[in-house]
């Protein structure tokens, strides 16, 4: 791949953090109080089977466990820890905490996929989480434990789903709109019992709860899911989960522009380390010696 073509492929790849980074501001404003399994069940299952019907393609063999995997780790499991992080955690709590996915996939990496351990991408992800705890971090913060170890686990989900996405790559003559629709659809499908049971169809339902739903459904799943997808098959998996970072700062633009929140000088050079992180991850590796 040329390197005009590699920093396409980053540019639109990193519009799916960018587009997640929404998810704190529509789950705040738009959605019902208090329903962060209900939102992630809505954002799956209409998208997965939207996506399945309109690309009439099926798994075969041992696909089916792997897909049915990658959907509780990429999207059933996620979507509900991200959602709990959002309606529990203040302000960008979630976000740092969700930011160790980097690190963590650089760990699974060395495991699952023999990548080498080197120097800057550790150097790269440490810098990355000091950035977006200068960016997202507040002193009137008031922790919830539940909601960090939520958060936590969370992110393991997706570092692994990242990883195993790359291992194994995606069906042989399954398109990659299949290949999201089916993890959305099977994510959903594990988080619908859960979501009906515990928290149940939201009552009362607003013209602004409808359109928080369907763009959280049709653009934070479907275009942004493509899009990470996309690039999980063409990126090094390490240089995804830099591409991460990038939510934090989207929330916080956005919280800026539509919530009248500040913007300190502290929260710039956050932002800038959270840009070097990303810049120092995607360059040539030097492997760390013993």
């Amino acid at each position: 791949m040329s390197r005009m073509g590699l920093l396409l492929l980053l540019v639109t790849t990193a519009l799916a953090p960018i587009i997640w980074g929404s998810t704190y501001i529509v789950t705040s404003e738009l959605l019902p109080p208090n329903s962060p399994l209900m939102a992630a069940l809505i954002r799956a299952l209409p998208a997965g089977m939207l996506l399945v019907i309109a690309t009439r393609t099926m798994p075969k063999g041992n696909w089916w466990l792997r897909i049915a995997l990658l959907g509780f780790l990429n999207i059933g499991f996620f979507f509900y820890c991200l959602f709990y992080a959002a309606t529990y955690l203040p302000g960008g709590m979630a976000a740092l905490v969700m930011s160790s996915q980097a690190l963590m996939v650089i760990a699974l990496s060395r495991c699952l996929l023999g990548s080498t351990l080197t120097l800057h991408h550790v150097i790269a992800g440490s810098v990355g989480i000091v950035g977006i705890g200068l960016l997202v971090l507040n002193n009137n913060a008031e922790l919830s434990h539940s909601g960090m170890a939520i958060a936590l686990l969370g992110t393991l989900s997706m570092a692994l789903g990242v990883v195993l996405t790359k291992k194994w790559g995606r069906p042989k003559g399954m398109s990659l709109l299949g290949f999201t629709g089916w993890q959305l659809l099977f994510g959903g499908l594990m988080l619908a019992p859960v979501a009906l049971s515990i928290e149940g169809i939201p009552s009362n339902m607003t013209l602004s709860n409808v359109f928080g739903y369907l763009y959280l459904g049709m653009i934070g799943a479907i275009v942004g899911y493509f899009l990470w997808f996309r690039g999980i098959e063409k990126l090094p998996a390490i240089s995804i989960s830099f591409l991460g970072f990038l939510s934090s700062v989207s929330a916080c633009v956005l919280g800026y522009a539509f919530l009248q929140q500040t913007f300190t000088s502290t929260q710039l050079i956050g932002a800038i380390a959270i840009f070097a992180s990303i810049i120092l991850s995607n360059q040539k590796p030097k492997p760390i010696t013993h």
